[in-house]
């Protein structure tokens, strides 16, 4: 069992086919923390609204929470846009989980980080919701593909391998879109007057120091299924849980 100060997931996406439910299972198992922050997107909205789809692992990351808070960990739910109709619910607590629309950690060595889920600086999903969900379409056939396209590379005993995280990151206008969101965020953090930032929205695991001030994004639970860690003596990681989607091959399992 691994220990930890603090642990961040986020864009679990629980209600689409595409949610890696059964690995973030395993590294729910596998980890404990005194606190534990959901960053939005946890529950799909958008994609429910349009095909009901909920399998029974699912409901298992919902128990295993659940359990979390019941053994002592405080566990802090701040909404995305995909599960929006949470927000209404701010500052109120449900099994335990306390909603929050922002929330600020202070780390063991002092540092506060201001906690969000990002939506608000992706001028897209702020101003043209239209056009967000159907960026959100075609990212889930993405997605789909990629589910194929691995179940290939396991029979030849390839290790997990995001196609859809490659084309996203090679594509011009994407690997714009998530250097200026980067740049907004940390903006906000500055204008905030806090050390850094942790956020999610983006699909992109990344620590990294804009103008002094620290970003952190903690992945997500459809592509690269990552979380974001805090050490009890304050220090940050990565984590990369994807090597537990192809049980048996080995893969470095943090970044720094």
């Amino acid at each position: 069992m691994n220990r930890f100060r603090t642990i961040w997931i986020s864009d679990i996406h629980l209600g689409t086919r595409v949610c890696k439910a059964g690995a973030l299972l395993d590294f729910l198992k596998n980890h404990e923390s005194e606190h534990l922050y959901l960053v939005g997107d946890i529950i799909d909205g958008w994609e429910l609204k349009k095909n009901w789809y909920w399998e029974q692992a699912h409901n298992d990351v919902i128990q295993k929470l659940l359990r979390k808070v019941r053994k002592g960990t405080n566990v802090v739910f701040i909404p995305g846009n995909h599960d929006e109709f949470a927000r209404e619910y701010a500052d109120l607590a449900f099994g335990g989980i306390v909603v929050k629309l922002k929330h600020l950690h202070e780390t063991a060595d002092g540092r506060k980080l201001l906690v969000t889920h990002g939506d608000e600086f992706d001028g897209i999903v702020k101003h043209a919701r239209w056009l967000a969900m159907l960026g959100s379409h075609a990212y889930d056939v993405a997605c789909s593909i990629n589910h194929w396209f691995n179940l290939f590379r396991r029979k030849l005993g390839f290790p997990y391998w995001s196609l859809s995280a490659y084309l996203k990151h090679k594509v011009k206008n994407a690997v714009q879109f998530i250097g200026d969101y980067e740049k907004a965020i940390a903006m906000q953090a500055r204008h905030a007057k806090v050390d850094g930032i942790v956020c999610g929205h983006i699909h992109k695991a990344d620590i990294q120091c804009i103008d002094g001030i620290m970003y952190y994004n903690d992945g997500d639970w459809v592509e690269s299924c990552t979380a974001l860690v805090e050490h009890d003596d304050g220090r940050m990681e990565i984590i990369d849980w994807s090597h537990r989607l192809f049980p048996g091959i080995d893969r470095a399992p943090a970044r720094r």
